[in-house]
This record gives structure tokens, sequence and C-alpha cells, in this order.
């Protein structure tokens, strides 16, 4: 994987930061995000992840909690799919950090 991507949101978990059709510069993640410094300096960023028992899709959520090597991510919308349903996840599943929207759906 390259050292950095694009991801085009899709659906409206993280309304309103970013919509539907935004995209999002990524910047990839060489090993798992569990070192704890580096772990806590992603406290409310944005992040994409890769759930274990989904491969290959990618999800956009913020980092709000992190405790012995886990995360807690939400979406900003509360109709979100995130940790509020699946709970912790690992510091595997953290797979990039959103840098910047550069370019947004218009309405």
């Amino acid at each position: 994987m390259s050292k950095f991507g694009t991801v085009k949101v899709a659906g409206n978990s993280m309304l309103p930061a970013y919509r539907d059709g935004d995209w999002l510069f990524v910047r990839w993640l060489k090993a798992p995000a569990s070192k704890k410094d580096f772990a806590q300096s992603l406290l409310g960023k944005v992040v994409v992840i890769e759930r274990e028992e989904r491969p290959g899709i990618l999800l956009v959520k913020r980092v709000q909690k992190f405790h012995n090597g886990l995360f807690w991510v939400e979406g900003d919308s509360t109709e979100s799919s995130d940790s509020r349903t699946w709970g912790w996840i690992s510091a595997n599943e953290v797979i990039g950090i959103v840098r910047l929207r550069f370019f947004r759906k218009r309405s």
C-alpha cells in the first residue's frame, strides 16, 4: 500500500463533517496504531478503518477513546454504525488517518 491515497465517502455516518460523495486524502499507516503515544495522538481525529470481519470495506470514523490497545470509534452522526454497535476495535483495524477533504460533493 502506498503512503497516501484517497477514500470516497459513502453514506451519511460522518455528517456534518463529511457528506456522501466527498473525497478524502488519507495517510495510510505502515504498522498498527497500538503504540500508546501515537494512539493517544489520534483522539478526536478522523481515521479509516477496515473491520477484520469485513475485509476490503473501508469505513471513516472519528476516534473517541483508546484503552489497552483498543479504539472506540464513532461516526459524527448518531445514525452511524460504529463502536456504539460493535464495541471496541483492535488497533490493527485502524489503517489510515484522514488528512483533508479535497473534493466536496455539491448539494
